[in-house]
């Protein structure tokens, strides 16, 4: 019997796709779909997160349930933020304070950090990652200079900035590094606030197959739910 498989694996442009796939990360951005499963918003909310497959165990509901919010899937956590999202304050809390401090620490003066919300930082990135209607916000800069985690488009594919060089993405994980010299300009598809927060020392987890375990990738990459 043929699976079915639903709308909710999201590539670096923040598109939902349907595709077998799961990943190693979940995501939030409200009840996207209808009652037949269907996607028929790109959001609902501000307030988009990534988030564990698994936390205390708690045993969620079937992707898609009736009342529920829509659970999306992504590649690993560098995805994740290419896409828009940044980690939630519930299932990482820890994770979730270290990036509100780099982010504050590359994006707001210092005198204004302590009345900086994650409101208010969520409107920031909204602004960054979409326009209205789903479409994708990027900007321009010379690849040489994009710090560790960025995702990036190139000769129309998608490429993840890291330790081992220029990777390319998939749904499936990453491919051998390519050969792109670094004084090309490309368009970054990870807001750019949050480039800032890479160079302020944030790291994104990456997918194993980039060379760089995140702990969270292997045991879970080949489990496919709907």
């Amino acid at each position: 019997m043929t699976t079915q498989h639903l709308q909710n694996r999201v590539d670096p442009w923040g598109q939902l796709r349907t595709v077998a796939s799961r990943g190693t990360r979940m995501g939030n951005r409200g009840i996207l779909h209808n009652d037949a499963n269907q996607v028929v918003r790109p959001w609902k909310h501000k307030r988009w997160v990534t988030c564990m497959l698994e936390f205390k165990q708690i045993k969620r509901p079937k992707p898609f349930s009736r009342g529920n919010y829509s659970e999306l899937f992504f590649l690993d956590e560098a995805t994740a933020f290419a896409a828009g999202h940044r980690p939630c304050g519930d299932c990482q809390k820890a994770r979730h304070l270290d990036f509100k401090e780099k982010w504050l620490a590359a994006n707001v003066d210092a005198q204004l950090r302590s009345a900086i919300s994650m409101d208010d930082v969520d409107k920031v990135l909204h602004a960054e990652r979409c326009v209205p209607g789903g479409g994708k916000t990027t900007f321009a800069a010379t690849l040489g200079e994009l710090p560790k985690g960025t995702m990036f488009e190139f000769a129309e594919a998608a490429f993840l900035v890291s330790a081992a060089g220029y990777l390319p993405w998939s749904f499936d994980g990453y491919g051998p590094a390519k050969r792109i010299d670094g004084a090309t300009a490309v368009t970054v598809l990870t807001p750019a606030s949050i480039v800032r927060a890479f160079e302020q020392g944030f790291v994104a987890l990456v997918h194993a197959s980039a060379g760089l375990d995140d702990p969270a990738a292997v045991a879970s990459a080949q489990k496919n739910p709907s």
